[in-house]
């Protein structure tokens, strides 16, 4: 969201909801919805010809240097519909495309009454495509198809028409034709959003209910909410509460976003815009709460929104102990931008002080910590990134194991972990590959369907532990990248999972150990005992890396001792003078042995903890 600037001259008051249409663009990741977004700015005169940009309401630097949207963005558009002549209001949410960010998308969605499906007709329809559809279809919205890059040499639009219109149920004709960069069809496209999304429905005289769907920590004025007015009004001045606390605050501004912040005199039914009420504390602004007026409270609040879970969850770690307390400042910040982070703390032997994380997915952790480090300045270590499993032991206690060190030693019964459905669309030349990739990960094929002639899409059933790591990138390197996964949680299997230790002079080392399955015990031990060997640095004595499970060693690497040349002193003589001294370093290197204690260097724990991506950044740098 943008950061407050000053407030320019305040707008007029709440306008008629007749004349306002919400509406979100939801697509595949990289399928034109900022470049489209860019357009409408452009058109409708929000945004003057010399201060546009590409990516516009993209704010985040690395937004731009990746070219993903991760946060949604919400902005007001005037429009003279070519229909009618009339003025209307469009509020418009642009939305992340990637599987990471689907909780953005659903908060989007449950503020708008429509929304624009977007394909690009060169690449057609993806699996975050359907994801978002089935989305917008839990929400009863309208839903408007629009094909993009018209003007791409390599565009196909109706082969994608009757495609897209397969799947919604309309007519190929429907499904509009624009090109997000030339600007082509994109008034058309507008004039279509006031005719077809139905306006906000809402009693103006009601007590004041209005969702928040986003907020964001602005260091001068606090924390700034956004929200969508569902009945009454909010004025400035007004005395508000949220209505799962009950804390009264009183409202400093109110306003509309277009694309900047600009104060108004208030906001009625139907209408998106932002609150400040001077508040620091970044808890009293939960996401999916409701904001109602004191003095006439709401006696029944918004539905809200599901808490998302966490598929993925990671430590973090500063690498200086000393920035502990930022980090949990930082995180507090960051979770009133992004409400899908989850942490809590957590202490490592080996790292000191950190923070539990649960994420979406593999690039919500990588964003997430990539923002951590820029918005406040940390360096951070992350450790690999594990998921929740469910253990029952042989006495019927039940427990729940988010991090290696929380595995039981005693008797286990059953081991239950997390599924995921996975829909993967591809071309069809590449079943083969695919499915060997998922028989690989343990996946079980539930379906298989074409799409179009050279089109499939392939359902199956995979342990989420199993596509964590690198699953999406071998996908894409075995398809040449044309490959598209989509995944969602449903629900537990009973898997033959197994705690590998990591043994360094017969002592556990419990950073080092992993939950695995057992068919993969044995490649996890050698390869972590072969990278450790390299890693830490020789002593006097001989130093054993045993891989066990539990009281079995699965794998073993030796630490070769630092040997002083004791017949340096010795030149000729008798051999019993040199079998003497020998023996006597023999003898030293045992004692030394009994009570010596290996000591891991950080640096080791580190770069046997880091991820791949993190090194991959390393080297970047």
């Amino acid at each position: 969201m943008p950061a407050i600037s000053i407030a320019k001259a305040p707008q007029p008051a709440a306008t008629n909801p007749q004349q306002i249409r919400n509406f979100c663009i939801i697509a595949h990741i990289d399928h034109g919805k900022s470049t489209l977004a860019d357009r409408m700015l452009g058109i409708t005169g929000v945004v003057e010809d010399r201060n546009m940009r590409a990516q516009y309401l993209d704010r985040m630097d690395i937004e731009r240097e990746r070219g993903i949207t991760i946060k949604s963005q919400a902005v007001r558009l005037p429009w003279r519909s070519g229909i009618d002549g009339q003025e209307y209001i469009l509020n418009m949410i642009d939305t992340p495309g990637h599987v990471d960010f689907t909780y953005e998308v659903s908060r989007s969605l449950a503020a708008c009454e429509g929304a624009i499906l977007l394909v690009d007709c060169a690449q057609g329809i993806e699996a975050q495509t359907l994801a978002n559809l089935y989305l917008a279809m839990e929400n009863d919205l309208t839903i408007i198809p629009v094909l993009n890059k018209i003007d791409l040499p390599a565009a196909q639009p109706d082969k994608f028409a009757e495609e897209l219109a397969k799947l919604i149920g309309c007519q190929p004709q429907d499904c509009l034709r624009v090109s997000g960069k030339t600007g082509q069809g994109v008034e058309l496209l507008l004039d279509q959003i006031v005719k077809q999304i139905p306006a906000p429905v809402g009693d103006p005289k009601a007590a004041t209910r209005a969702l928040i769907f986003d907020s964001v920590y602005d260091s001068y004025r606090g924390v700034v909410t956004y929200v969508r007015v569902v009945d009454g009004h909010l004025s400035p001045r007004d005395q508000i509460q949220m209505y799962s606390t009950g804390v009264r605050h009183e409202m400093l501004e109110v306003g509309v976003i277009s694309p900047e912040p600009m104060a108004s005199n208030g906001l009625g039914v139907g209408e998106v815009g932002y609150l400040i009420t001077g508040v620091k504390d970044v808890r009293q602004s939960r996401v999916g709460d409701t904001v109602t007026t004191y003095n006439n409270p709401a006696k029944v609040a918004l539905a809200g929104y599901k808490d998302p879970k966490p598929m993925v969850f990671s430590g973090l770690f500063p690498l200086d102990g000393a920035e502990y307390p930022m980090l949990r400042e930082a995180l507090d910040k960051l979770q009133l931008n992004d409400a899908a982070l989850v942490f809590e703390p957590e202490s490592s032997a080996a790292l000191g002080f950190g923070f539990r994380c649960g994420f979406l997915g593999l690039l919500h952790m990588e964003i997430v910590r990539e923002r951590l480090e820029r918005e406040a300045g940390l360096t951070l270590i992350s450790t690999a990134p594990s998921v929740v499993y469910n253990v029952t032991l042989d006495d019927g206690k039940k427990l729940v194991v988010t991090n290696p060190s929380e595995y039981p030693d005693g008797k286990i019964a059953e081991v239950y972990e997390p599924i995921v459905k996975a829909t993967i669309l591809a071309p069809s030349e590449f079943i083969g590959t695919i499915m060997e990739l998922c028989q690989q990960r343990r996946g079980v094929q539930k379906g298989m369907d074409y799409l179009s002639e050279d089109r499939i899409e392939i359902r199956y059933t995979l342990p989420l532990a199993e596509i964590v790591f690198d699953f999406f990138d071998q996908l894409k390197s075995r398809t040449r990248g044309y490959a598209s996964l989509d995944y969602e949680p449903i629900g537990e299997e009973i898997g033959d999972l197994v705690k590998v230790d990591i043994l360094l002079q017969g002592e556990k080392v419990d950073a080092f150990s992993q939950i695995v399955h057992r068919d993969k015990a044995y490649a996890y031990g050698v390869s972590m005992t072969g990278k450790l060997r390299e890693l830490i640095p020789r002593q006097q004595f001989e130093v054993p890396i045993q891989a066990a499970i539990g009281a079995k060693i699965i794998a073993r690497e030796n630490i070769r001792a630092i040997r002083k040349d004791v017949l340096a002193k010795c030149y000729g003589g008798d051999i019993t003078r040199k079998r003497k001294l020998l023996e006597k370093q023999k003898e030293g290197k045992k004692r030394m042995k009994m009570v010596g204690r290996v000591e891991v260097p950080q640096e080791a724990f580190i770069a046997a903890l880091t991820t791949d991506s993190d090194k991959a950044s390393e080297k970047k740098k």
